[in-house]
């Protein structure tokens, strides 16, 4: 389990700060810099603006101080089995200065993670690991999209819109084309956009979001499977049934039989 050791939220220095830990700090220190500071890890030292963060790793020798007054900032340590593993498998940077994309994101995670100490209960430990998690994967998908091509950043906001729309409407009947057209786009950049940024094309996704759909209805009613077809978007249930084999590995009937 990782485990939050302790943190602390818009935490205020009127009279500056400095701190300095020559050996690390024993755990992963997380601080999130409202203010200009100075930050030193082994040996170097760069400026740290605000809306910036590092995390250091337990060992390395770090420092900070502040360049304006009144100083502020945000901070958790945290450690415990499975961080490290995390860390990797997000290709989380240690030691790293980084700007952050969305300056709101750390300060409302650290805040419940604060409240969640404050308010203790039988959960306490299991909601900060997950606030944890949370907020260190929604960092690192910000790095990854933040070293996007330009185009992909410039579109990436009407992009994620149409997505959030697609697997919110699996039931609409739309062509790829009508999709281009509500981001000003050709057909074949529309879609050379859409995978760039997503990872996979935009039939995929539409044809995932049908078959997700599908999966609830099946689970949650007695409908015939040709009527579920027909409410995920499909005309021909021999077409539905084939696609959501394909993608769930499976066809609907058994899906069903195998939830019971």
């Amino acid at each position: 389990m990782i485990r939050l050791v302790s943190c602390g939220c818009r935490f205020t220095h009127r009279e500056g700060i400095s701190i300095e830990r020559p050996h690390g700090a024993g755990n992963y220190a997380f601080v999130f810099f409202r203010s200009k500071a100075e930050v030193t890890v082994n040996g170097r030292s760069r400026q740290a603006e605000s809306n910036s963060y590092i995390l250091f790793s337990p060992d390395s020798p770090h420092a900070y101080r502040d360049l304006e007054r009144p100083y502020v900032n945000d901070w958790f340590h945290c450690e415990g089995e499975g961080l490290e593993e995390l860390l990797r498998r997000l290709g989380f940077p240690t030691d790293r200065l980084l700007p952050a994309s969305d300056p709101s994101l750390v300060p409302r995670h650290i805040l419940e993670l604060q409240n969640t100490g404050r308010e203790g209960g039988p959960f306490q430990e299991e909601i900060a690991e997950l606030e944890l998690r949370s907020l260190l994967t929604k960092l690192a998908a910000a790095q990854a999209r933040d070293t996007a091509p330009a185009r992909t950043l410039r579109y990436a906001e009407q992009l994620s819109r149409l997505r959030a729309d697609l697997y919110g409407s699996p039931d609409a009947r739309v062509s790829v084309e009508e999709l281009a057209s509500r981001v000003n786009l050709s057909k074949s950049y529309f879609q050379h956009l859409y995978k760039e940024t997503f990872g996979c094309s935009v039939v995929t996704d539409m044809i995932r979001g049908r078959v997700e759909y599908a999966k609830y209805l099946l689970a949650s009613t007695a409908l015939p499977v040709g009527e579920i077809g027909r409410l995920c978007g499909y005309d021909s249930e021999t077409h539905f049934m084939r696609q959501f084999k394909q993608f769930a590995g499976m066809t609907p009937g058994a899906y069903r039989k195998g939830l019971h």
